[in-house]
C-alpha cells in the first residue's frame, strides 16, 4: 500500500495521512448537517411537506456521496482531495430548481444524473479542459463569488437576522429572537475560530453554537448519539424516474439546469485541484499530473451521488486543511471516506442541528467563497460589469442561474463595445445567445 500510494517519494507516512485525512473530515463534517437542511428545505416554514425531500435519506446520501467520492479520488487519482455535495450547488438545487422554476426534487435529481453523465464523456474525451479554457477566468471568479453571497443571504435569513420588509423588500430581523440571538452566537463565536486560523472551525463552531442551543432551551437535546442507519429508499434511484417522461424532462427550463449544474462543478473541481495540489506540493511545471484521474473520480462522484438521491458531489477546498496537517497522498482521501462511511451511524444527533446551528457555517463558507474577487480585474470596465452583474444577481434575484446568465450576456456586449471582440471565444458568444433565449422565452 505504501508503494502505490507512493510514501517514500512524497516523504509521507500512515500518521500523517491519517491525521490528514482526519482533519479533511473534521473540516468538511459540516455538509452532513447542512446538506440535508438545504435539500429538504426547512427554513421555507410553508412548504408542503409532500414536497419535500426525505431528511433521513438525504443525510445517507449525504455521508455515502461524500465517502463514495473521496475513496475514488484517493484510489484513482492518488490526490489528498475529498469530496461531498458541493456548497451552493445545494443552495441551486434547492432554491432556484426547486423552490424557484417549481421543478419536483425527482427530476432536478436527473438533471444532477445527466450533467454527471456528460461530465464523465467529457473528462474521458479531453474536452473539459476546452470549454474550461473558453469561459474567461474573472467571470470563473465572479460565479464563485456570487455563489458565496447567494448563501450568506441564506444564511442570515435562516436566521431572522435578514427578513421580509414590504417596504423595502428585505430588512434587518427582530434580534431580540432566542434563535436569532442563538445563530449570531454562533457566527462570532465560528469567527473567532477561523481568525485564530482553528483547522476545523466551522465545525466546531456549528458544536458550540448546538451545545449553546441546548442549554438554553432553543435546541432539543437528542435522547440518543448512536443509532439506526436512515433508510435510503425514499431517494434511491430517483434520479431515473424523469427519463420515463420526456415532456417534463427536455425542456428549455432543463436545460439551463443541467447546464448550470455542469458549469458550476467545472470550476469548482479544476479551483480545488489546483489549489490543493499547489499546496501539497504536487504541481510539475505549472503541471498537475493524473489530472484526468482526478476529473475523472469527480464526475463519476456525481453520478453516484445522483443515484443516490443529493445535489452535486465535488472536490471540497476544506481539503487544504488535511495537507496543512501533513497529508500527501491518496490514503487520506480515503480515510475520509472510511469517516463520512462511520458518521452514518450518528443520524440521532442531528435533532441538534437547527436553522440558526447550520447559518454560521452558510455565512463563513461564503465569506470564504467571495475571497475570489480579489482576483477580477475592477479597472476594466468591459470586465467589471459582467463580472459584478453576476456576483450582485445571484443574491438579489435569489437564483444562481440567472447571476450567471446576466454575466455571460453582458461579456460579449462589453467586450465588443470596447473593441476586444476577437478576444471572446465562439464558446462564449454561444452560451450568451442561449441565456438571453432563455430570459425572453422562458423567465
Amino acid at each position: 500500500m505504501k508503494n502505490y500510494f507512493r510514501f517514500n517519494e512524497l516523504g509521507t507516512n500512515y500518521r500523517r495521512e491519517i491525521l490528514g485525512g482526519l482533519t479533511t473530515f473534521l473540516s468538511m463534517a459540516y455538509i452532513l448537517v447542512v446538506n440535508p437542511v438545504m435539500l429538504t428545505l426547512q427554513s421555507i416554514e410553508d412548504y408542503p411537506d409532500e414536497l419535500r425531500m426525505d431528511y433521513g435519506a438525504v443525510f445517507a446520501a449525504t455521508a455515502l456521496s461524500a465517502a463514495i467520492g473521496s475513496i475514488l479520488m484517493g484510489l484513482i487519482a492518488r490526490y489528498p482531495i475529498s469530496l461531498a455535495p458541493g456548497m451552493g450547488l445545494n443552495a441551486f438545487f434547492a432554491f432556484t430548481v426547486v423552490l424557484g422554476f417549481g421543478i419536483p426534487w425527482q427530476t432536478a435529481l436527473t438533471g444532477v444524473l445527466i450533467s454527471g453523465i456528460i461530465f464523465v464523456l467529457l473528462s474521458l474525451s479531453g474536452i473539459r479542459e476546452k470549454i474550461i479554457n473558453a469561459i474567461p477566468v474573472e467571470l470563473k471568479y465572479a460565479v464563485g463569488a456570487g455563489i458565496g453571497l447567494f448563501i450568506t443571504f441564506v444564511g442570515f435569513q435562516n436566521a431572522g437576522i435578514i427578513t421580509n420588509d414590504d417596504s423595502v423588500l428585505v430588512g434587518l430581523g427582530d434580534l431580540t429572537s432566542g434563535n436569532t440571538l442563538l445563530a449570531v452566537f454562533g457566527i462570532v463565536v465560528t469567527v473567532i475560530l477561523m481568525t485564530r486560523g482553528v483547522k476545523s472551525g466551522v465545525f466546531i463552531g456549528m458544536v458550540i453554537t448546538a451545545i449553546a442551543g441546548m442549554i438554553f432551551g432553543q435546541v432539543p437535546v437528542p435522547d440518543k448519539i448512536i443509532g439506526a442507519v436512515p433508510s435510503i429508499a425514499p431517494t434511491f434511484g430517483v434520479a431515473f424516474d424523469a427519463f420515463g417522461n420526456p415532456g417534463e424532462l427536455f425542456t428549455g427550463q432543463m436545460l439551463i439546469v443541467i447546464l448550470t449544474f455542469l458549469f458550476v462543478a467545472f470550476f469548482d473541481t479544476a479551483g480545488t485541484l489546483v489549489a490543493v495540489a499547489q499546496q501539497a506540493g504536487l504541481m510539475k511545471d505549472n503541471v498537475l499530473p493524473r489530472v484526468g484521474k482526478g476529473l475523472l473520480a469527480d464526475s463519476l462522484s456525481i453520478v453516484s451521488g445522483a443515484i443516490l438521491g443529493t445535489s452535486t458531489t465535488t472536490s471540497y477546498v476544506e481539503s487544504t486543511s488535511g495537507v496543512a496537517a501533513g497529508a500527501r497522498s491518496g490514503f487520506a482521501a480515503v480515510v475520509t471516506g472510511l469517516l463520512f462511511v462511520l458518521s452514518l451511524f450518528f443520524f440521532p444527533l442531528l435533532s441538534v442541528v437547527t436553522s440558526a446551528v447550520t447559518a454560521p457555517a452558510l455565512v463563513i463558507v461564503g465569506v470564504l467563497m467571495a475571497s475570489s474577487l480579489k482576483n477580477i480585474d475592477w479597472q476594466k470596465f468591459e470586465i467589471a460589469v459582467p463580472a459584478f452583474f453576476t456576483v450582485i444577481m445571484m443574491p438579489m434575484t435569489y437564483s444562481i442561474a440567472t447571476g450567471i446568465a446576466c454575466g455571460f450576456i453582458f461579456y460579449p456586449i462589453t467586450m465588443s463595445m470596447k473593441g476586444r471582440a476577437k478576444e471572446v471565444h465562439p464558446i462564449m458568444w454561444g452560451l450568451g445567445v442561449v441565456f438571453l433565449l432563455y430570459f425572453i422565452f422562458l423567465k
